[in-house]
């Protein structure tokens, strides 16, 4: 044996979620996401898309 491990297996990512329509919290992370992809800040727009799907809505 190589020492290697099993091998992993990802998914395909998930579209990155839509923002609620008149929600604040959700227009702000929108924003932030833009900014961060502009930058190539992938860190960034991972948390915000983790953010907006985590937001709570009635």
């Amino acid at each position: 044996m190589s020492g290697m491990g099993s091998p992993v297996h990802l998914r395909e990512p998930l579209p990155e979620p839509v923002p609620a329509e008149g929600c604040d919290v959700c227009g702000a992370l929108a924003e932030q996401r833009a900014r961060a992809h502009a930058a190539g800040d992938w860190s960034k727009v991972t948390d915000c898309n983790v953010e907006l799907r985590r937001h709570p809505h009635p």
